[in-house]
């Protein structure tokens, strides 16, 4: 049993909280996106209203390789932050070792200047716990990741998720999902989708397959896929699921010499990929047989982009579906959006408010979906 902020006593207590502030940054140090800023703010005020003395918030920014880097800095944070929440922010100069100020909120600086942070190192665990009387943890990002400030401290303080994972977990619960569910499944190699295909294929009505994971699938049939990526260890499991009639293959894909050449790009039936070309992306009559899946479905959940989204044209029929989707949540359908790519694609093209659900998480969503326990929240049970 993972405990909620609704368990525990925060009364007079200074709360040691990781939220996930790795947001991106503009090329000056400023904050190109807050939105995880603002996904966390109600649990910081669920704890100010249950009395809590102080917030001590620890996150991490990029990837600093366990050496300090100014341009990483949660200063930043800590500064829009104050806007957002109306109160006074403090941000100290490190995570470990530091004289904690009075201020009602304290940010510290990013956990992953320390080496040890990625380590789960026990005496850093251990220092970071110095810096609360009790635990949340609201960073479903990191949750996928044993580290110390999501596994280690768990060893030290009482803990409990925050308002933010609680969100997460109730709308990745396949279980309770509104039947009919699609399931829309892109990205690069089958390998690290295909245990959750074979975990969702008994629980939802169809599987929608995009991404150069595609190619595999098309391989397995015989078909001619050029120079397209295709996972070779994994042709045998993809003929197998291939004849299941849940899982629905895109009819035709858009081909270029590579990713670099999309003036020239072209769409061809998906069982003749040219040699010299690659399929990136799929074509428009696949769209329309996507749009057409998901007529009918009350959950849609969506994990990885259709095609090769950071270059033109082959950006295309995410966008497309995407932009279909986001006309669902008015006719009732739950729309649930969660990898990485995915994630960053919505947020881009301003549509996140259009879908029931955006995680903040990408490799936690999928695990979740997979059915696998998160070292974070086993760490709190």
């Amino acid at each position: 049993m993972i405990r909620t902020l609704d368990d525990m006593d925060f009364s007079g207590k200074r709360v040691l909280i990781r939220v996930d502030y790795n947001i991106p940054l503009a090329d000056d140090g400023r904050i190109a996106d807050d939105t995880r800023i603002k996904a966390s703010l109600p649990t910081l005020k669920t704890l100010f209203e249950a009395g809590a003395k102080q917030l001590v918030l620890m996150t991490h920014i990029g990837r600093p390789g366990g050496k300090p880097d100014p341009k990483l800095s949660t200063k930043q944070v800590a500064l829009r932050l104050m806007k957002l929440l109306g109160k006074t922010v403090q941000h100290v100069r490190d995570c470990v070792d530091v004289a904690l100020p009075g201020t009602p909120v304290v940010v510290l600086e990013n956990l992953r200047f320390h080496a040890e942070e990625e380590e789960n190192d026990p005496e850093f665990a251990r220092k970071l716990s110095q810096n609360g009387d009790v635990y949340v943890n609201d960073a479903f990002g990191t949750a996928h990741r044993a580290h110390a400030s999501t596994v280690g401290v768990c060893d030290h303080l009482d803990g409990c998720i925050g308002r933010l994972i609680e969100k997460e977990l109730r709308y990745f619960d396949v279980d309770k999902m509104h039947q009919p569910i699609i399931t829309i499944l892109g990205g690069a190699k089958l390998e690290t989708k295909l245990p959750l295909i074979q975990r969702i294929l008994q629980k939802v009505d169809k599987i929608l397959l995009g991404g150069a994971m595609i190619f595999t699938f098309y391989k397995a049939k015989g078909w001619q896929v050029g120079d397209s990526l295709v996972d070779e260890q994994n042709t045998l499991m993809a003929q197998m699921l291939g004849n299941n009639e849940k899982l629905v293959l895109p009819v035709d894909v858009v081909v270029a010499k590579d990713p670099d050449d999309g003036e020239h790009a072209r769409t061809v039936p998906a069982q003749g990929i040219p040699s010299g070309t690659m399929g990136l992306d799929i074509g428009s009559d696949s769209v329309e047989l996507f749009e057409r899946s998901l007529q009918g479905a009350r959950t849609v959940v969506w994990n990885g982009p259709l095609g090769f989204v950071e270059k033109q044209p082959f950006d295309k029929a995410t966008k497309d579906v995407m932009g279909y989707l986001s006309g669902l949540k008015e006719h009732g359908v739950t729309t649930i959006v969660g990898g990485g790519d995915s994630i960053k694609m919505v947020e881009q093209l301003g549509l996140a408010e259009k879908f029931t659900h955006v995680s903040t998480g990408g490799g936690a969503s999928m695990m979740l979906l997979e059915g696998k326990p998160l070292p974070a929240l086993r760490a709190l049970e």
